[in-house]
């Protein structure tokens, strides 16, 4: 047996609020719509990770999903232009990430990060 996927999902009322988040500022395509669940994500990159914390480090909340991207400062610029709220950073932390937080329209706590 393998683990081929993992995915995180999230209850919404309505679940047209993600788009602007998740496919219009952080460029992820639509890969799945049924009406009632939407899955956005990049079919060339599947990446299995599941993480369990304590704190999200330097003191912070964990927060409910990561996400990686090939440039964390124009997220940090797309983000704040769309007027999502940011919650921590943008910070080099000691562990090799330049990463801020950020709450997505339905009040998760998102982590966006690139290594360094």
């Amino acid at each position: 047996m393998q683990v081929k996927r993992i995915v995180a999902n999230f209850s919404t009322p309505d679940v047209a609020l993600a788009r602007t988040f998740y496919q219009d500022v952080l460029g992820l395509n639509l890969l799945m719509d049924h009406g009632w669940i939407v899955t956005y994500g990049l079919p060339t990159e599947m990446s299995v990770q599941v993480s369990f914390a304590t704190e999200g480090g330097s003191n912070t909340a964990v927060p409910d999903l990561s996400i990686e991207v090939d440039d964390v400062d124009a997220a940090f610029a797309r983000m704040s232009a769309a007027g999502f709220p940011i919650e921590y950073g943008l910070a080099d932390e000691p562990w090799g990430v330049r990463r801020f937080f950020v709450r997505d329209p339905f009040g998760k706590l998102i982590n966006i990060l690139s290594h360094a």
